[in-house]
């Protein structure tokens, strides 16, 4: 009893060193929720480019802009919970799996990915999934899974980043928060990375390496949140080209918007007759 508690009180001091923010960090296009709102799905995943410390260290081992994901989903926690703002649910680090609302990344760098194809049904079976497991704790005693987040950049060769995520027990991976949430997509078969198939008398379509590595990530212990951006199975959805863009509308600081709408054949906002 006194060592569990001893090792839980130092898993919960990393813990909370690896969720402090870092410095410096500038969206270069942060998220309004409203836009998100009206853009997202239930079932959609939404990749944030996060700025713990942690994050730092998922985005060098996995060699990707994003470091967290989380899953959309609609309305149900304001029918099950009251949670009316809560439309996101995620699992973070040293805190397990919890609901937030779409206001909590206004100011990050964040993605939509939408599962295409996917019924009604299995939308729903993996929206309850996620509800679910929703107060799944996170078990700050296996230091092990917690300690190597402590490196930012570590001097692990590229072939074996993505293998140190899978150290440890192999339940706190969750903390990367991709596990549960192919957890929720393979539980009604639905794909993330495409299976490896060798025809004969064809060329590889990959190379050894990647093959090896798709074929070692089918478990869900080793999804990481860059997965369902590269995944030829989820459509990657932008909130402003999906409710209607016109670049002829773009205001540029070199063109003022009165400039703009005088000059010579211009209509509606300053665009070319």
């Amino acid at each position: 009893m006194i060592l569990e508690s001893l090792l839980d009180r130092i898993g919960g001091w990393i813990a909370a060193i690896l969720q402090e923010e870092s410095s410096g960090y500038r969206p270069y296009t942060p998220s309004d929720p409203e836009t998100l709102r009206a853009c997202l799905k239930p079932g959609d995943v939404l990749l944030v480019e996060g700025n713990q410390k942690v994050s730092s260290a998922i985005k060098y081992l996995t060699q990707s802009t994003w470091s967290h994901a989380a899953l959309y989903v609609g309305d149900a926690l304001a029918v099950i919970d009251g949670k009316a703002d809560h439309r996101l649910i995620e699992v973070n680090l040293g805190e397990g799996c919890v609901s937030v609302p779409l206001a909590k990344y206004r100011t990050y760098n964040t993605r939509i990915c939408r599962p295409a194809g996917l019924t009604a049904a299995d939308r729903e079976a993996v929206v309850e999934f996620m509800v679910s497991r929703l107060g799944l704790h996170y078990d700050t005693k296996n230091i092990i899974d917690l300690a190597r987040y402590l490196f930012p950049t570590p001097p692990v060769p590229v072939r074996w980043r993505r293998r140190m995520i899978s150290l440890g027990s192999g339940d706190p991976t969750r903390a990367i928060c991709s596990t549960l949430i192919a957890q929720a997509f393979q539980s009604v078969r639905y794909p993330i990375l495409p299976q490896v198939e060798n025809v004969d008398g064809e060329s590889a379509a990959y190379s050894d390496y990647s093959t090896t590595e798709i074929l070692h990530i089918r478990h869900h212990s080793l999804f990481t949140p860059r997965d369902f951006d590269l995944s030829p199975y989820f459509a990657v959805v932008k909130p402003t080209v999906a409710r209607g863009f016109d670049y002829r509308d773009l205001v540029w600081g070199d063109r003022p918007a009165a400039e703009a709408a005088a000059a010579p054949g211009a209509d509606n906002g300053g665009r070319p007759a």
